[in-house]
């Protein structure tokens, strides 16, 4: 039902199935995982009124919830929904919070065998009223100015590799009384100097 995806990484859709509302994904090596897409896979849709709440568990310090350590501690990231099925978080943000489980020990240690290089994030299935009354931790979201400045750099190049497409000579012009021509000196300059005032204000093209 569902899958998550690391940069430079296979996409993931071995979700152990814990409990019959609850799924668990392991993230190895996630010291170098700074974000993390999850999704539907479109196969089987949530329940009618239900969504899915997804959450973040640092390894457990003392292996699998032994020894007293209170088990791994979740943190809300943000939710899925049919209407939404798909969400980008954050996870470079977050910090391992000591001193027993999160607000709920929503997925239990039913995979108690993982190293202490591999983090786990969880699906728990829930109401949407529910999952409605939640907060993520904050510094889950990932910021909507990055997005943006991304955007715009890809617009930025996509419009230069298009009009340098059609670059010719002088020499190799053919004379159209019809058709403007601008030198792609001037739009490489206003290409550098886009970069660079959105470099300086992602949000300079308000003013």
């Amino acid at each position: 039902m569902f899958g998550c995806v690391v940069a430079g990484r296979l996409v993931q859709t071995d979700a152990v199935q814990v409990a019959s509302d609850k799924f668990l994904f392991n993230l190895p090596d996630y010291e170098n995982v700074k974000h993390v897409v999850v999704f539907m896979l479109g196969t089987v849709p949530f329940p009618a009124g239900m969504g899915g709440a997804v959450y973040f568990s640092f390894p457990d310090p003392c292996g699998g919830g032994g020894g007293g350590g209170g088990g791994p501690v979740w943190q809300l990231l943000g939710f899925i929904t049919n209407d939404k099925p798909s969400a980008i978080f954050k996870i470079s943000g977050l910090k391992a919070v000591e001193g027993g489980p999160g607000p709920a020990p929503l997925f239990g240690t039913s995979v108690s065998s993982v190293s202490s290089s591999v983090a786990q994030l969880g699906v728990s299935v829930e109401p949407l009223e529910q999952l409605a009354q939640q907060i993520p931790v904050s510094s889950s979201a990932v910021s909507t100015v990055d997005s943006f400045v991304q955007f715009t750099q890809k617009m930025l190049d996509s419009l230069y590799n298009f009009t340098a497409s059609f670059a010719v000579t002088q020499a190799q012009m053919t004379p159209n009384p019809s058709e403007t021509f601008i030198p792609s000196s001037c739009v490489l300059r206003w290409y550098e100097n886009f970069q660079r005032r959105m470099s300086q204000n992602p949000n300079f093209w308000k003013t």
